[in-house]
């Protein structure tokens, strides 16, 4: 270690990590640049308020801490301290669901090809087939598949099963970084399992919020838990950046990279796409005017889901050029609504649950889209679809701010009159259609990637924030 090497401070609370970047030790800070002037078995190291001494026990990898304010908490005297080369960092990725794996694939495929980082796969299969079908698309192998999901499975299966299996990977894979992303149950356990491996926890899509904890559900809490375990944060917009800025998660932990969804999007839809099947095949998508539908989300089961499926239903008896195609969730309770209320109905079309390619293609055909999803209310504005959320909260402000959405909510008399408005008033479907997106520009995945590198230290600077006006 050579005297008066340069580098940065890093804190987690008890535990402070001593990076080694070959010939170059850095210590990583959120709040201040240091300078490393000592040597030996004893370092001194000079910062803003004071002298800290490190007394040195290099071969066992860790050091006493004396003296020094602001770097030792009140009843510790210790800090451990992991050595290792930095030139090139191994993060996983964890993810178990359809969507987490259309969101992540192309932050996979950007690691990949970035020669800093070396990529390792993991997925839970929180969901099987819906899963497998992404990962076949985008060309991913999973490097350690945990196949958790079981028949009738609850949350709590799905979070002990998780756990369990990363528990085993981390500890053979031994990550300078674990990825996960958004609200799932895989998303909470994997962010748990890095947490209780002290691997540093990076949150993509962070800080989204609804402030109700049932609504939706679990996925609300599983975003604020998640949050509180993550050292490294990629919010997808400067709303979501506020929202964890109010939780107190440091500034720097944060940057603002737009959604991979965008990025993945970008990369499936296609103007010459031909669907192969029926019904998809023989609609007129050019004379009449296509809803995509989607609602499946737990709060909506029940009596809310027959209002939702009520206000459809009417919407197609007043109006002769519309239909409707919706790929129906494999979830029982779900089926079983849809097929009571809309089954059998002229112009509504119930289908089986699409694969991502030809879903995304669907909705690049459609006129409106209506929808519980999440993630569907970033997807659909960037291809200039209005689009009707039917919840009664979102946590999606953003696109309400900008738009590109409108909230329906749940009630049959309410549902219908927003379609209607949408579907009699060019000049409000046009501003919808026109709006400009504020979930991303394409380059979600590239600006995630840079973000790593800083945060390692491998990159001196940290990528700039996604910002819609600006056209960034």
């Amino acid at each position: 270690m050579s005297p008066a090497a340069k580098g940065r401070f890093e804190s987690f609370d008890s535990e402070v990590r001593l990076e080694d970047f070959g010939s170059e030790e850095r210590f990583e800070s959120f709040d201040s640049e240091e300078r490393l002037v000592g040597s030996g078995s004893e370092v001194g190291f000079e910062g803003p308020s004071g002298e800290n001494h490190f007394e040195g026990f290099a071969a066992k990898g860790s050091f006493a801490v004396s003296g020094g304010a602001g770097y030792k908490p009140a009843g510790a005297s210790f800090h451990r301290i992991r050595r290792r080369s930095m030139n090139r960092i191994r993060v996983m990725t964890v993810f178990g669901t359809r969507p987490e794996a259309i969101k992540m694939a192309p932050l996979v495929k950007a690691m990949r090809g970035c020669g800093r980082i070396e990529t390792v796969v993991c997925v839970t299969a929180q969901h099987r087939e819906m899963l497998d079908q992404v990962l076949e698309l985008f060309g991913i192998v999973p490097d350690y598949d945990l196949d958790i999901m079981r028949k009738r499975q609850t949350l709590t299966d799905i979070t002990v099963r998780a756990l369990t299996g990363l528990e085993r990977v981390l500890d053979e894979v031994k990550p300078d970084a674990l990825l996960v992303h958004g609200d799932t149950t895989t998303t909470f356990a994997g962010s748990l399992a890095g947490f209780y491996r002290q691997i540093r926890v990076g949150h993509v899509e962070a800080g989204l919020r609804t402030l109700n904890r049932y609504s939706p559900f679990p996925e609300e809490i599983n975003r604020r838990l998640t949050g509180a375990l993550s050292d490294m944060h990629f919010a997808p917009t400067a709303g979501a950046r506020e929202n964890l800025l109010k939780e107190n998660v440091p500034e720097k932990s944060i940057v603002v990279t737009g959604n991979t969804v965008i990025d993945a999007l970008i990369q499936v839809v296609d103007s010459d796409y031909r669907f192969s099947g029926l019904p998809l095949r023989d609609i007129d998508f050019g004379s009449k005017r296509v809803i995509l539908l989607t609602c499946h989300r737990r709060e909506n089961i029940g009596e809310p889901m027959a209002e939702i499926f009520r206000a459809v239903a009417d919407i197609v008896s007043a109006y002769s050029d519309v239909e409707v195609v919706y790929p129906v969730h494999r979830n029982p309770a779900v089926i079983d609504t849809a097929r009571s209320i809309l089954g059998g109905r002229e112009r509504i079309h119930l289908i089986e649950p699409l694969d991502y390619l030809p879903f995304a293609n669907l909705m690049g055909r459609c006129h409106l889209v209506m929808t519980d999803s999440g993630g569907i209310q970033e997807e659909a504005p960037s291809l200039g679809k209005p689009v009707l959320v039917l919840r009664e909260v979102t946590e999606r402000p953003e696109a309400v701010q900008a738009g590109t959405v409108r909230l329906a909510g749940v009630k049959r008399e309410r549902v219908f009159e927003e379609a209607s408005r949408l579907l009699e008033d060019q000049g409000l479907y046009n501003k919808m259609a026109h709006a400009v997106n504020p979930y991303g520009d394409g380059k979600a995945s590239q600006r995630i990637v840079d973000a790593l590198l800083y945060f390692f230290g491998i990159n001196e600077n940290p990528p700039e924030d996604f910002c819609p006006a600006a056209g960034k």
